[in-house]
């Protein structure tokens, strides 16, 4: 599906106009091969089937939304996290001495370079960039090797170390995040069940077959909504929607214009 969840919203919204459309043509297919009243005499039971099939597709199909939905907020949240932690660390910097806060200043200000200018690129294919992994490793090097003059300095120490923790730990989480949400079994069972779903509206009887065509299109236009917000969202870091770099531009900001 990476093909897909990678696409602008234009392309997406055409997408689904035109499995739309195709779905309103089924009707009137089926009506010129099958008479109408052969399809009648099945609306009865056709009816009941419709109903179990609509709604177990309906569950499944909310189901997914929720999920992509919530790891979306997820992704946004991890994001800010990262954010947070490193201007902590930057600002417990500033208590070291001074040869030894500018290092980590610098490789701090190095990481969230990387960040946005080469791990964001990458997390669109889904991966991280190493260069931005040997960032985050000088900027714990700088800090494990400092040699605590005091107590107070052990105590800061250890604080830097926590925060770099909490830094890596988000960063991880948005990287696994960038690798997509919805399994590929899932996605063969969403397409399948909207083909099948939709496939069943043909049947019906229906004296006026453009009705039928009509009500057909809108619950395809449903269905293919519902499928759109989950393939633009399934991969946070690329195509339709996208989290924000907002948090990192912020912090990478106010870094480089501390003295």
């Amino acid at each position: 599906m990476y093909f897909l969840t990678t696409r602008p919203i234009w392309v997406l919204i055409l997408l689904l106009i035109l499995f739309t459309a195709l779905a309103m043509l089924g009707p009137l297919l089926v009506r010129r091969r099958i008479a109408l009243e052969r399809l009648r005499t099945n609306n009865e039971v056709a009816g009941f089937k419709f109903a179990t099939i609509g709604v177990l597709y309906a569950v499944l199909l909310a189901f997914v939304v929720i999920i992509a939905w919530e790891r979306f907020h997820d992704a946004e949240r991890a994001l800010a996290a990262e954010a947070g932690s490193a201007a902590t660390v930057y600002r417990l910097a500033e208590g070291l001495d001074a040869a030894a806060a500018v290092a980590v200043r610098s490789r701090m200000s190095a990481y969230l370079n990387s960040v946005l200018n080469e791990d964001w690129p990458a997390m669109a294919a889904g991966h991280s960039h190493p260069a931005t992994s040997r960032a985050l490793s000088a900027v714990y090097h700088e800090v494990v090797h400092y040699r605590p003059a005091d107590l107070h300095d052990a105590d800061l120490q250890e604080d830097l170390l926590r925060e770099l923790d909490k830094l890596t730990e988000a960063r991880r989480e948005r990287l696994v995040m960038a690798e997509g949400t919805v399994p590929g079994a899932i996605w063969f069972v969403l397409f399948l069940g909207a083909l099948l779903t939709l496939a069943f509206t043909f049947f019906f009887g229906i004296p006026n077959v453009v009705t039928q065509s009509l009500m057909t299109g809108v619950l395809a236009a449903l269905i293919f909504s519902a499928i759109l917000v989950i393939i633009a969202i399934d991969r946070p870091f690329t195509g339709a929607v996208v989290v924000s770099q907002e948090s990192i531009r912020a912090v990478l900001a106010d870094v480089e214009s501390s003295p």
